[in-house]
């Protein structure tokens, strides 16, 4: 039997204003022991904020923070056992990777012993042993990330707040690292709270993501569940490329004005009236003859190894339709294709105001 995992992190009912402005708006989260959770959204919409509250470097207007049930709220952020590493990183250019990693430990006055032991420990983990009299400025971007990571988990936190930790390096730098994160907090076995608006970072790191819209959160959930169960048309079209398409519900989809009935699923939501249409693009298909279909036309064709993306354009719709196919595709631009899917994969979601008509 397995047993449910322990939360580490408890937040309730937090309120911050900036002047007039609401950053965070009644947040209420629970992170777990050993979890690798991220803080997703767009600018302003008040996970740094939340991020600053956690580390102690804001104080709330309403609502608590409690870490293994000891509340943080009136602690300053010296006292908490969180550690948090900045985008910029932070490192000291004069000081060498060991010093600039031992530099924490030295501040607490630990035995010269015990700080030479956790340092060599840390920069095994790494995987940066040689590096250890090299300067920051010697060191490619990656390199001084884990240097930020190592000086941040040498202390060995309970919590370890990361914000946007991958953004200053290269699209193909940032892949590699984004797994060395994920291998780096699961073989420490701290809880990582990572703060981004790149929802490929999340979704490829994460073991939960928490959506946070306009100061509150949206949905929390597993990347594949906020993938494959959004629980709004914000959340649907902020996590991955989709496919809306508006009407009113009936009990077979949803009636387009001009499309007439598409097929859908509620999965079991109470859902009526006006709403939106979310098809995946990998879950629509190019139909065969005598399926119910759409008429559209191929506008592009984009191939990227190992699948192909038709960008097409049906009558009566001004955004584009993406179609996802493994491999190459035989469509050509300016063709015919008939569009169907499976109403199982088509999912219905409650009218948002936020996304305009389609």
């Amino acid at each position: 039997m397995t047993t449910e995992p322990k939360n580490l992190i408890e937040i309730r009912n937090l309120t911050h204003d900036y002047g007039s402005v609401r950053a965070l708006d009644d947040v209420s989260l629970d992170i777990r022991e050993n979890e690798f959770f991220a803080l997703l959204g767009p600018s302003g919409c008040g996970k740094t904020t939340l991020l600053r509250i956690l580390a102690g470097f804001e104080t709330p207007l309403t609502g608590s923070v409690e870490l293994s049930g000891q509340d943080l709220t009136a602690l300053p952020a010296n006292k908490r056992p969180i550690n948090l590493m900045f985008q910029s990183y932070a490192l000291f250019p004069h000081m060498s990777v060991g010093a600039n990693i031992a530099y924490g430990l030295e501040r607490e006055k630990l035995p010269k012993d015990e700080i030479k032991s956790r340092v060599d420990e840390v920069l095994e983990t790494v995987g940066l042993q040689d590096k250890v009299k090299a300067r920051p400025s010697q060191l490619s971007g990656g390199q001084r990330q884990r240097v930020a990571l190592a000086r941040a988990i040498v202390k060995r936190p309970k919590l370890l707040l990361l914000d946007e930790p991958l953004s200053a390096l290269d699209r193909k730098v940032r892949s590699e690292m984004q797994l060395e994160l994920k291998r780096l907090q699961l073989e420490v076995g701290i809880t990582f709270v990572v703060v981004t608006h790149d929802q490929e970072e999340a979704m490829s790191m994460a073991d939960r993501i928490a959506v946070m819209v306009e100061g509150k959160v949206g949905q929390v959930d597993s990347p594949v569940d906020l993938y494959q169960r959004p629980n709004t048309a914000y959340v649907a079209d902020f996590i991955g490329d989709g496919n809306f398409f508006d009407g009113v519900v009936v009990p077979e989809g949803i009636m387009h004005k001009s499309l007439g009935l598409l097929p859908g699923n509620r999965y079991g939501k109470d859902i009526s009236g006006d709403a939106h249409l979310l098809i995946r693009p990998e879950d629509m298909r190019l139909a065969d003859s005598g399926e119910h279909s759409i008429p559209a036309v191929v506008q592009d064709v984009q191939f990227f190894g190992g699948a192909s993306t038709l960008v097409l354009s049906i009558v009566g719709r001004t955004a584009p339709i993406l179609v996802s196919q493994p491999g190459a595709t035989s469509a050509h631009r300016g063709a015919v294709v008939n569009l169907t899917w499976s109403a199982q994969k088509a999912i219905i979601l409650p009218n948002d105001p936020r996304r305009s008509a389609l």
